[in-house]
């Protein structure tokens, strides 16, 4: 935890109230919801990605990723389908230490995370940096088991949990807001669960 010049008292901690967005209900289970098929994916085959529209900027294999920085985040997460779970655990690079490992910062405001199995989701690139989001290799403290998303998915805790593309394989920048797999089926272009932002007309 860092803290900064002027920080000179403890904050006051949110109430399970204060820490659901409107429509959700708490649950201490962790809901398996999935677009498909689960994939299987394999270590020993797994590469993840960078690219900026069609061109690659970077790419990594499983080992390699894995000596990249690491980082712990501890968030609330918030699901579509109206349940949210707190306190959940995870572990992996932040985009902020995938982007200098490139030797890049983040070249355009939009991006699609891409699936090993054909699925896409936008993000906002702004939403991505910052320390706001990771690829999260473990859940607490454990290797993500293939139904949550492993061996890696993309964690953006602060939107919906559709979001948090499973089974991550690219990051890709694009010069404009590009929907992906859901977006392309009704589903909001954000996906802010404070603004109950759960289909495109709200």
């Amino acid at each position: 935890m860092t803290v900064t010049r002027g920080f000179t008292g403890k904050q006051r901690e949110k109430t399970e109230a204060e820490r659901l967005p409107p429509g959700q209900a708490l649950t201490n289970d962790f809901p398996v919801l999935s677009a498909g098929p689960t994939p299987q994916v394999k270590t020993e085959t797994w590469t993840f990605a960078l690219k900026r529209g069609p061109r690659p900027i970077a790419k990594w294999s499983w080992h390699e990723f894995n000596q990249l920085p690491q980082s712990k985040l501890t968030r609330d997460i918030h699901c579509v389908t109206t349940w949210s779970k707190f306190n959940t655990g995870w572990q992996g690079v932040l985009v902020d230490d995938i982007l200098a490992a490139a030797g890049i910062e983040a070249p355009t405001q939009f991006t699609l995370a891409h699936s090993f199995d054909g699925y896409s989701t936008n993000v906002p690139t702004a939403d991505l940096i910052g320390g706001k989001a990771m690829v999260a290799t473990l859940y607490e403290g454990k290797p993500i088991t293939p139904d949550h998303g492993g061996p890696a998915r993309l964690l953006v805790p602060h939107l919906y949990f559709w979001k948090s593309a499973k089974w991550i394989n690219v990051l890709q920048f694009t010069e404009r807001d590009t929907a992906g797999f859901w977006e392309e089926r009704g589903y909001h272009m954000y996906g802010d669960p404070w603004r109950g932002q759960r289909y495109s007309g709200d």
